[in-house]
This record gives structure tokens, sequence and C-alpha cells, in this order.
């Protein structure tokens, strides 16, 4: 085999795009590995892993090219491959015109296109620049970059305040504006209702849920996970509530947050009592609805009957010894987790801890019953998503698997645009055989692209439990273990 390994110095370019091309590399004949990336920690503590030599004096604004192939002729022919790939220009947004140049700024775009909404995904270092730039021009802006300031989240939703404007973000994962879906967003159906989420992957839940009994969504506006903490105070979520209150399409409104600040938390339920619409407020937290329950009250809120949500696979198998792992593309969805399970097994050990729990260390080890939210702001820094680079879980799943300490794996399965097309067959793949009971909660509609019922199925297949609640899945995973009754 020969192993190549090439630095590129300066060279950025999009980590979706490099993940993508790596992928395709990987089919290449006499071709065991590619991995393609920026030069960040994350990525090159990666790739020593993958047993590759790195070079010293690198810097995240580097490329680094990995290949593992037969021979070297394979080897250089995986470069060539790359270099005609990397020289690939997408096609020109139909809304601009070919002939001209393309804007130097988000402002001189929209005056082009007569915009009134602008999607940032950039770098998180220059996503405020954008940002602040789409509202000079009067924008409305959905930040779907991650990694950005608190100060200047605070800065840019002061400026939106003043000027009447919505600032979705930062790290706004998901969102549907007038039906159409933005970001990692589910396939939904238009209907009465109407949510402000300071939360992803917990909107995606509750979108779901509420597409399982066959109720639809107009907005699900996303404002950040930070939105409802004491530094943001909650600024989009009211200005966001406002705006479906005066939308005639929407007749009740929902609220979910992580755990917010009390004092946050109390600002918008005293404005939810002066809007002229019924609010649903999900908060999570200790002695809170969970996500499922939320559902449910905004359900009977619609007058819309209630089902609980489906279960797929075998019975479950007696409760064993061993530790509860937790492995989590959603942090929303890891959150209400932790909160299940710290009221029934008491310490559980995180990488986004729960107010007086225990965080991890910097390599993500195990103690006890480990949470682990693998799209954390460290986690994702010049890397795709877990939802659409599934690599890093996968990896802790075999390590978990085989792991005599750990007693039952749970884990989340989040479908929708945005998203990997078929993450069942590789976590499939993975679980099969293992004498470890995984339970997962599989997030998705009926019209999401990946297929619900064949996703469930492929899980079901390799052994896994499976729930379309991620409360429902919690709870399971906790009956399965012997330390839990």
């Amino acid at each position: 085999m020969t192993r190549t390994v090439q630095v590129r110095r300066g060279a950025y370019q999009d980590s979706v795009s490099l993940m993508l091309i790596s992928r395709e590399l990987s089919d290449r004949p006499g071709v065991a590995t590619v991995q393609v990336a920026m030069a960040t920690a994350l990525n090159l503590d990666l790739l020593s892993g993958l047993g590759f030599d790195l070079p010293e004096g690198t810097s995240p604004n580097d490329m680094v090219i990995a290949i593992d192939a037969a021979d070297p002729t394979a080897a250089e022919a995986t470069v060539a491959a790359l270099d005609e790939a990397l020289s690939r220009r997408p096609a020109t947004a139909g809304a601009l015109d070919p002939g001209a140049p393309p804007p130097a700024t988000i402002g001189a775009a929209a005056r082009r296109v007569d915009a009134s909404f602008a999607l940032i995904s950039t770098p998180g270092r220059t996503a405020t620049i954008d940002a602040a730039d789409a509202l000079a021009a009067g924008l409305d802006v959905m930040i779907f970059s991650d990694n950005v300031a608190l100060a200047h989240e605070v800065a840019l939703k002061r400026w939106a305040d003043d000027a009447g404007l919505l600032v979705m973000g930062p790290d706004c994962g998901t969102a549907v504006v007038g039906g159409v879906g933005l970001g990692f967003a589910n396939v939904v159906r238009p209907g009465p209702v109407g949510i402000v989420a300071a939360s992803g992957t917990g909107a995606q839940q509750l979108m779901s849920l509420l597409d399982g009994v066959g109720l639809g969504v107009t907005h699900c506006l996303g404002v950040g996970g930070r939105d409802l903490s004491a530094d943001v105070g909650g600024r989009s979520t009211l200005a966001a509530m406002d705006r479906l209150d005066a939308d005639a399409d929407v007749d009740t409104i929902v609220v979910i947050s992580k755990p917010p600040a009390p004092e946050v938390a109390e600002r918008v339920t005293s404005h939810a009592r002066t809007l002229g619409k019924p609010v649903v407020i999900g908060y999570l937290g200790v002695g809170r609805p969970d996500l499922t329950e939320t559902a449910r009250r905004v359900a009977e809120a619609t007058g819309t009957t209630w089902q609980p949500p489906r279960r797929w696979g075998a019975d479950a198998p007696a409760p064993r010894g061993g530790y509860l792992r937790g492995l989590f593309v959603g942090g929303t969805l890891c959150d209400e987790a932790m909160i299940l399970a710290a009221a029934t097994v008491g310490r559980v050990a995180s990488n986004i801890p729960l107010a007086g729990q225990p965080g991890l260390d910097a390599a993500l080890t195990s103690v006890g019953h480990t949470f682990i939210d693998f799209g954390d702001d460290q986690l994702t820094s010049g890397r795709p998503h877990p939802m659409i680079d599934p690599s890093l879980r996968l990896e802790r799943l075999r390590r978990e698997l085989a792991d005599p300490a750990c007693g039952v794996v749970l884990l989340d399965v989040v479908l929708g645009h945005g998203a990997h097309q078929d993450p069942a067959t590789d976590l499939a793949a993975t679980i099969h055989g293992s004498s470890t009971p995984v339970v997962a909660s599989l997030v998705g509609t009926r019209d999401d692209p990946q297929g619900l019922s064949d996703q469930a199925a492929r899980l079901v297949e390799a052994g896994a439990i499976v729930h379309a609640s991620n409360a429902a899945a919690t709870r399971e995973a906790l009956s399965l273990l012997e330390v839990a009754r």
C-alpha cells in the first residue's frame, strides 16, 4: 500500500464540499482511504488516528490530502481526480444574470433580485460580517453558521431589534419559512402551527411528531440555541412570536427551547399572554414537559386527535448491567435525554453538561453514564455537521459497543433535507451482530427523502429498537439497565 499526505497552504474549501469529494474519490479502484479536509485540530487528530504521518506547522486555513492506495499510480490518479473535482464550479443561481460579474456583497446581491431574506452559511469568523451586511441592506437573516462569538450575536440582534428585522441564529440549523424548508428541515405539509425554536433538532422532533398525527406547519422560525440565555435575552424569540401573531395563516404558536435562563423564560411567557393567538410553551428542563408532551399539547390546542408516536422493533431484552452511553447528533435531543436520564440514574457526564453535572475531558472519555453531542461547536469546526458526515459518531459507536462497561447505547437518527441521504445503513452495519442493546430515536416525516419506514426497517433488521419519540427512546433505554430499576 502507498500512503500519501499533501498539505496545500491557504487553500480554503467548504468542509461539506471536501467531505463529498472524499466520498467520491474513495470509490476509485485501488483506493482504500481518501480524506480531504481543512487542517483543524480535530481533523488532524482524526487523520493521525487513521495512521497517517502529518507534517508540522499546518494551520486551519490549509487543506490536508491523505490517501491510502494500492500503489503510487493509484495515488497519483486520485490526486489528479481531486484536482479535477476541486476545479468544478457550481452553476450560477438562476435569479442572477449569468453574464454579469458576481455581486461582491450580500447587499449588492439583494439589490439585483429584490430580496427580503438572507441565509448565511459562511465560517463563523466571517458570518458576523456577512450578517451585518444583510441587516444593513434591510434583510431578515438566517445564520446557519456556528462558531459565532456570543458578543457578535448580541450586537446583531440589537441591531435587528432597532431596525424591525429578525435574526434567526447563529447556529440556526432548521427553519421553515412559508412552507419552504431551510437548513436541516424535515418535509412538512402546510398547516395552522407556527413554531419559534431556540433549538434545531428540537424543532425537527416537534415537526415530525406533529406530522405523525397529520398536523401541518406554516413556519418554523429557528432563533439559535443561545437566544434564551441571559446574555441574549430572547430578543429573536420575542420578535418571531410577534411575526407569527401577525400571520393570518398561523392559528397556534409554539415556543420550544433548550433549558432557558429563568428570567428570560418568564419574559417570553409573559409576552405570550399579550398575543392574540394561543401559545404553547415547551421549555426543556427538570420538571418540565418533554418534546413529545409538548407535541401532544399542541395537538390538543388545535383540536387534533393525539396518537402515541410509533415504536419499531422486537420486544425489549432483559435488563443488564453497565452504563448508558448516549451518542447524539442533535444537541437538544441530547439535552432532553440527559434530563430524563439524570432523574433516574443521577450522575450523567457530557461534553454539553447539564447544570450541576460533570463535563468530559478533551478526549471525550466515557465516565459512567455518558452523553455526547457530536454537533457541538468544538466538534464541527472545520468539519461537516454529524447529520451530514457520520464518521466521528460511527467510530465512537464501534468503541462503545466493544466496551464491556457499556450496557445500552442510545442514539438519534435525524432525517430531512440537508441530512445524510441514508444514515441508517452505516449505523445498521455497525450495530449488526452486537450483543449490546441499541435504542434509537428516529426523527423524520412521511415525506422525508430518506424514507421514514425504510430507515426504521434497516435499523430494526440490525437489531435496534426504534422510536419516533426521543423521550420514549430514552425511557426504554433506561428500562434496559439494572441500575435504573
